[in-house]
């Protein structure tokens, strides 16, 4: 039987943003970072889906995807 692990995928549209940095002071695992003033996912693999970035982000810039990986 194969075992179901969560995994969220972080989608941020650049031409929305406007790095206001929101996003990452409410990202309470470091996922995301700012570059050349706009939103960087960073560290992907940290992601738990709290979705406080999307939940947060004022130009709705950033969708938290939950995707399954399938291990056996």
């Amino acid at each position: 039987m194969a075992v179901g692990t969560r995994k969220f995928i972080v989608v941020v549209n650049e031409d929305w943003c406007k790095g206001c940095e929101i996003c990452v002071a409410f990202c309470p695992k470091n996922v995301l970072t700012m570059n050349k003033g706009k939103v960087k996912v960073d560290n992907p693999d940290a992601c738990t889906g709290c979705q406080l970035c999307e939940i947060y982000c004022p130009d709705f810039a950033i969708k938290v995807n939950q995707t399954e990986d399938r291990t056996s």
